[in-house]
């Protein structure tokens, strides 16, 4: 079925489904990259500009317009908080263990409800609430974790990356903005940075087909479709899409590397998987309901 003959709200969940999808395979590829952190941050972030702009000159020639790229004011704040979200997940992804990273983002929706609430006046209701510190009490089970194995700066900046997608969600929806190309084209920021701390010795990759691959086709489609959802569904909702991450993730890590997660964090995930899962079938049924 076309995408133009979809309700707005079947549009939303079938963008975000496939950005999140598309995202859980940015750790892996990143660990099969193999290389320092700047080189990494460099090139994951520089291809996903490449991309953006070959993208952008390829709607120029076949439309015969430019299409929106900084939608004014709140499109510069997104892009700002997009660019620093790829730097703590970077910085996370180096500093502590894969289902601890995905598993500390997964509270991405539960900050989204916050941030709604203060800023949008888009209440919670009470099953978000609960959800909420159902996720509060697993995250601080994988963080104290953390503390004990050493992993405490990757576990906060995890937490800082989900604070930080969750507040960009929440610009892009109280814009109702296009912001598809936003989180595209702030990759400049991370790639510059990282740019400054190679420089002059240059890249230091093993294999860095994977990271281009990454940066280049699956980023861009991921942050396309996580930033044009929020145009369509809530903020809370959008972050829902980043439990297909949480679960697939780990996984795929285990699959390829052989990876197991600590007990503790298997605790902490399965108690945040579990209440964004309740939430999400919830909110299905509470939107069932409405349209019924």
């Amino acid at each position: 079925m076309p995408l133009a003959h979809l309700s707005d709200h079947r549009k939303g969940l079938l963008l975000t489904a496939i950005g999140g999808l598309a995202l859980s395979m940015d750790i892996p590829l990143v660990r099969l990259a193999d290389g320092d952190i700047w080189s990494i941050l460099t090139a994951r972030s520089a291809a996903t500009v490449l991309a953006a702009l070959v993208i952008l000159i390829a709607m120029r020639l076949f439309s015969g317009k430019w299409p929106m790229l900084i939608p004014g004011r709140p499109g510069v704040v997104a892009g700002l908080l997009y660019g620093i979200s790829s730097l703590t997940f970077v910085l996370a992804v180096f500093n502590t263990a894969t289902a601890n990273v995905v598993f500390i983002v997964a509270f991405n929706p539960m900050f989204g409800a916050l941030l709604s609430w203060l800023f949008l006046k888009e209440r919670p209701k009470p099953a978000t609430l609960i959800a909420m510190l159902f996720m509060i009490f697993g995250v601080g089970l994988i963080v104290n974790d953390g503390l004990s194995s050493g992993h405490v700066f990757g576990d906060a900046m995890a937490l800082l990356s989900a604070l930080i997608l969750a507040a960009a969600i929440t610009v892009g929806r109280a814009s109702r903005r296009e912001m598809g190309f936003v989180p595209l084209l702030a990759a400049i920021l991370p790639a510059a940075l990282g740019l400054t701390q190679i420089l002059p010795s240059g890249l230091s990759i093993t294999h860095p087909g994977w990271i281009l691959f990454n940066g280049a086709i699956l980023m861009p489609v991921a942050f396309w479709c996580l930033a044009t959802g929020p145009r369509y569904l809530s903020a809370p909702e959008v972050g829902m899409f980043y439990l297909l991450e949480t679960v697939l993730a780990p996984i795929w890590v285990w699959m390829i590397f052989a990876e197991t997660p600590a007990t503790m964090t298997l605790i902490g995930g399965a108690i945040l998987v579990a209440a964004i899962a309740a939430h999400s079938v919830w909110m299905a049924k509470g939107k069932s309901a409405q349209s019924a």
